[in-house]
């Protein structure tokens, strides 16, 4: 009782800290702090039994550190020798350490045969052993939120807000999530039988696939590498990931911090393994073996990723971006839907699979939402993000990235969009790439903006008449991954939401989904298909196999005399009247199946 006590005492604590926090600090303290707080309580509940990890961080991820060496071009492949990748910072182009080579298929063949001998032993670990290696990362990420942060925006050039929305508090949700409810989810499923199985019991298992793989994008390089890694291992497999090469630098460190705590505990470090390099690389990973492979992309890539998986028919999951919408209704609450849309606009300089990418307004409130986005937009601040605190870092793939935004901005203006903020490309002091706070008004559906993912930082906003048009609006456009409906009459509002085709839809919300880790995440149309997160993600880490037994020792299925091979004349008739029996309409027609199945059997 004294520990119940004592454990309601910190928590009550921990909560008055995070409110003091939010009152004192501003926006990226108090988010770096609650996590803190609530997460550094969970890991109250499971004692102080876990073992503790250090781990050196890179030189760059030092608030103090300063490069002497910066890029002579901004892009990947190394000027000197091309199969290389420079890591630079993207929002500076200081190098960050040497160029690294692109891994051979030898070397990626290599991989997955030591992450395969590994998953042998790993398989017979309990889910005990396999909550303790995750909630030692859980206290490892609680406890260098910062670094881990500063690492990301150094190789993304996204602000520390970022990082911590996308890469610190989604990673440790999903933590707990699998900690808390991954075992039930996976634990043997017992269904029902049918009267002619009745002496059975039925039951669907979750076993191991063996060696997963996963082809994940830059733009969260932490909680993408750590997401797939979280739910693999915990199902009992081992996994290979082909880090984007925009990311080499960050993700060669974020694997070292899993393989330190498996090590930790006595597992074997090459149950998860990164590998590096260009397109043959992902190829190379495709054709080694694995059992299942995960895809985070383009349509573009991704249906060349498939094409690639039929050769040998492994099962892919794809998860192909969006151009989500959010329909904003006249009855909203309208400050909240302002805070929101700029977040799920802005966040990550607009980098983000499920970002609000269109803002379908009701005609009735458009002018107002107009003139306030305006004002807002306008002074969103736009920098190196570890330079100063800024609204908006860089643009993670460089100028490719921004000629692309430009096209299409230039291309709305043309066809009758009004520009009324940014909208064009720009460095900072003469360094990095970045693309300017954008709003674009007035956007039809028939745009090209209205119908490419833009992954940048710009507001495009719609006008509808009506709820219907607000619903063919959205549904017009080829992707389906996320959406939202912004109205307090939430009948309303589960109407519209019905009429969406989407994989997801958060009502007065956005995004919200992701950070609700019971849910599976992934989309329609082009936006992919099959899920990961929730308990079907993490099934579908899994091999599902069907499993009957004998629910009574003594009572187990035999062959009738009749359909015994060979099989006697009456044999057809048998079967018939067993239908009948089983199926027939009514007692009568039962009753008549009875009957001559008797009969069949003493004509046999």
């Amino acid at each position: 009782m004294e520990n119940l006590q004592e454990l309601a005492h910190q928590q009550l604590q921990h909560c008055a800290d995070l409110l003091a926090v939010c009152r004192e600090n501003p926006v990226p303290t108090a988010v770096a702090a609650g996590t803190a707080v609530l997460l550094g309580s969970w890991s109250t509940l499971f004692g102080s039994s876990r073992k503790r990890v250090t781990i050196n961080f890179p030189k760059a991820a030092d608030p103090s550190w300063t490069s002497t060496r910066f890029v002579s071009e901004q892009v990947l492949p190394d000027p000197a020798d091309p199969s290389r990748i420079q890591c630079f910072d993207k929002s500076t182009g200081a190098v960050l350490q040497d160029s690294v080579p692109s891994m051979s298929e030898a070397d990626v063949k290599g991989a997955v045969a030591r992450a395969r001998a590994a998953q042998q032993e790993w398989v017979k670990s309990s889910y005990w052993q396999r909550k303790q290696v995750l909630l030692t990362l859980l206290d490892f990420v609680v406890e260098n939120q910062d670094a881990i942060c500063r690492v990301a925006s150094r190789d993304t050039g996204k602000t520390m807000v970022d990082g911590a929305f996308g890469e610190i508090l989604t990673t440790c949700e999903k933590i707990r999530w699998v900690v808390e409810h991954g075992e039930a989810a996976l634990k043997p499923e017992y269904r029902d039988v049918g009267p002619l199985t009745v002496h059975k019991t039925a039951r669907v298992e979750y076993q191991p696939l063996g060696v997963l793989a996963a082809l994940v994008s830059w733009n969260y390089p932490f909680h993408n590498l750590l997401g797939q890694i979280i739910s693999a291992i915990f199902a009992g497999n081992a996994i290979v990931v082909k880090v984007s090469e925009y990311v080499t630098w960050s993700s060669q460190f974020y694997i070292t911090i899993v393989q330190k705590i498996l090590a930790t505990y006595g597992h074997s470090p090459d149950l998860v393994q990164i590998v590096v390099g260009f397109a043959p690389t992902g190829v190379a990973l495709i054709n080694s073996g694995i059992d299942k492979l995960t895809f985070i992309g383009s349509p573009q890539v991704g249906k060349l990723v498939m094409a690639e998986a039929a050769k040998t028919l492994t099962p892919v999951v794809l998860e192909l971006g969006g151009k989500d919408a959010a329909i904003v209704c006249e009855d909203c609450d309208f400050n909240q839907v302002v805070g929101l849309t700029l977040r799920g606009t802005f966040q990550n300089c607009g980098q983000n699979c499920i970002g609000l990418e269109r803002l379908v307004v009701l005609e009735p409130i458009y002018d107002k939402f107009v003139a306030v986005m305006q004002e807002r937009v306008t002074r969103l601040s736009q920098g190196a993000p570890l330079e100063g605190n800024v609204d908006c870092g860089a643009m993670t793939m460089g100028a490719r990235a921004t000629k692309e935004i430009q096209a299409l901005v230039e291309a709305s203006v043309r066809q009758g969009a009004r520009l009324l903020a940014g909208g064009h490309a720009v460095t900072r002091n003469g360094k990095g790439t970045f693309f300017e706070p954008t709003l674009l008004v007035d956007v039809t559906p028939e745009m090209d903006i209205a119908r490419n993912e833009v992954f940048g930082p710009v507001m495009v906003i719609l006008k509808a008449k009506n709820d219907a048009d607000a619903q063919r609006i959205v549904n017009a456009s080829e992707y389906g991954l996320g959406s939202s409906v912004f109205s307090l009459n939430y009948a309303r509002a589960e109407r519209i939401a019905a009429g969406i085709r989407a994989g997801m839809c958060n009502i007065n919300d956005f995004g919200i989904n992701y950070l609700c880790q019971s849910l599976p995440f992934g989309g329609v149309k082009i936006s992919g298909f099959d899920r990961f997160a929730g308990v079907e993600g993490l099934r579908g880490c899994c091999l599902l196999r069907a499993v009957t037994s004998d629910r009574f020792p003594l009572v187990r299925t035999t062959i009738p005399g009749p359909l015994q091979y060979p099989i006697k004349t009456g044999g057809a008739a048998f079967c018939q009247a067993l239908v009948q029996m089983m199926y027939g309409n009514g007692l009568l027609q039962r009753a008549k199946g009875l009957f001559n199945l008797a009969a069949a059997g003493l004509k046999s």
